[in-house]
C-alpha cells in the first residue's frame, strides 16, 4: 500500500499553480489517514493532521504547514472523482494479484443515499456500490436519485472486470439492458422479482405455489441462529421455463428460484415466513444459487458500517463534489481497516478505527507495509 500512494503524484490539480500552498495529493492522503483514524468531520481531519503533523511528514511534503479544515474540504472537491476511483480500482487489483482465478465470484450491487448531503435546495447524492463477497468495496456511481439506478447500474459494470463472476441485485436492477450488459461482460446473474416488470414477477410465484411443480424443484435449506432468532432459509430452483412467455426478453435467462425466509423468536416462539422471487442466469444448483443470494447481505452490511462505523448520514457537507468524493476515500478506508490486524480477534470495524485513533503511528504504517 505504500507504494500504491506514490500513484496519488498523478492526481491532476485544476487550480493556479502559482497560487497552490497545498498539495493535493498532500489533501488527499491527509482525508485518507484522519478517516482511517476515526475522524468523521472536516474539523476532526483538520484536527488529526494538526496532531499528527510530524508523522505524516515522513509521507507528505507539507510545504506550508497545515491546511484548515476550510482549506481541506475545498481542495478535496476538486479531486476527480474518476481520479478516485482509479485509485481504488488500482488498490483492489495490487489485493487480488496473488488470488488467483476464481470460480464464479459473487458481486452485489445496491444503493445508498448520503442523507446529510441532502437540504430544501437539494437532493442528496445517491451512490450505487459494487461491493464483492469478501465484503470489499469495487467501484461506485453517482445518480441524481434512487430511480436512476437502472442507469448507473451499466456505467459501474463497465469500470469492472467481471467475467466469472455471479452479479447480484435487487428489483430496481432487474431491467432487460442491464442483464444484456451483464452477459455481454461474460458474467452470470441473480436478480430479485417485484411488481415491475409487468407479469413476470406474478408468473414465477404462481409457478411455486403449484406444491406438484414445487416438489420437483431443487431445493436446499440452511439454518442459522442469531439475534435470539432461528432462521431456517429455504431454496427451490427450476430450470423449467419454456413456460415462461417472457423468456426470449431476458438475455442468458436459465432458471427461476424462490426464497422462504422463516424466523422464529426463540423467547416469544413467535414466526414470521417472507417469501422472495428472482431470475437468474445459471443452471440448476440450488446450493450455488442460495449462496448467491445469501451473499447479497454483503453490500447491505457495507453500506451499515458507512452510517454506523463511519456516521456519513450525520456528515453534513452539502458541496456534492466533496460528499461524494468523502464517500469513496470512506469506502479506502474501510477496505483497508478490514486487512489490519490489530491483535485482538473478533475486534469491529469500529473498534479498528477507535484503536487507529489512539496510535496511528503503528496501526497506518502497519497499513502501508500490507
Amino acid at each position: 500500500m505504500n507504494n500504491i500512494l506514490n500513484w496519488l503524484d498523478w492526481v491532476w490539480d485544476s487550480r493556479e499553480q502559482h497560487k497552490v500552498k497545498h498539495l493535493m495529493k498532500d489533501i488527499v492522503a491527509i482525508v485518507f489517514f484522519a478517516t482511517v483514524a476515526n475522524a468523521n468531520e472536516w474539523t476532526q481531519i483538520h484536527f488529526f493532521a494538526v496532531e499528527k503533523e510530524q508523522f505524516l511528514r515522513k509521507y507528505l511534503k507539507l510545504a506550508n504547514g497545515i491546511p484548515s479544515h476550510d482549506t481541506i474540504q475545498r481542495v478535496f472537491a476538486m479531486v476527480s472523482p474518476e481520479f478516485l476511483q482509479k485509485f481504488q480500482i488500482r488498490w483492489n487489483e495490487l489485493l487480488n494479484s496473488n488470488q488467483g482465478e476464481k470460480l464464479k465470484k459473487n458481486l452485489a450491487i445496491d444503493g445508498k443515499t448520503q442523507r446529510g448531503n441532502g437540504s430544501a435546495k437539494q437532493k442528496p447524492n445517491h451512490i450505487v456500490s459494487c461491493v464483492d463477497e469478501n465484503g470489499f468495496c469495487l467501484s461506485q456511481k453517482l445518480t441524481d436519485d434512487k430511480s436512476n439506478e437502472i442507469t448507473a447500474i451499466p456505467g459501474l459494470l463497465d469500470d469492472l472486470n467481471i467475467k466469472g463472476s455471479i452479479i447480484t441485485a435487487d428489483a430496481m436492477a432487474c431491467q432487460k439492458d442491464i442483464v444484456k450488459k451483464i452477459k455481454s461482460k461474460r458474467a452470470d446473474y441473480v436478480l430479485a422479482l417485484k411488481g415491475n416488470q409487468g407479469t413476470l414477477h406474478e408468473d414465477v410465484r404462481l409457478y411455486f405455489e403449484d406444491a406438484e411443480l414445487l416438489e420437483n424443484c431443487a431445493y436446499t435449506k440452511t439454518t442459522d441462529k442469531a439475534r435470539s432468532c432461528i432462521e431456517v432459509r429455504e431454496y427451490w430452483q427450476t430450470d423449467n421455463i419454456s413456460w415462461l412467455s417472457q423468456k426470449k426478453e431476458w438475455q442468458g435467462l436459465k432458471s427461476i428460484i424462490m426464497t422462504r425466509n422463516t424466523i422464529t423468536k426463540i423467547s416469544t416462539g413467535e414466526i414470521t415466513t417472507e417469501n422472495r422471487y428472482f431470475i437468474s442466469s445459471l443452471p440448476l444448483d440450488a446450493e450455488q444459487a442460495g449462496k448467491a443470494i445469501r451473499k447479497h447481505w454483503m453490500v447491505e452490511s457495507y453500506h451499515h458500517h458507512l452510517d454506523v462505523t463511519f456516521k456519513e448520514d450525520a456528515n453534513q457537507t452539502l458541496d456534492k463534489a466533496a460528499a461524494y468524493n468523502l464517500n469513496i476515500v470512506t469506502k479506502l478506508a474501510l477496505n483497508a481497516l478490514k486487512l489490519l490486524d490489530v491483535g485482538i480477534k473478533k475486534v469491529s470495524m469500529k473498534g479498528k478505527r477507535f484503536m487507529t485513533s489512539l496510535n496511528p503511528e503503528k496501526y497506518i504504517e502497519k497499513l502501508l507495509e500490507v
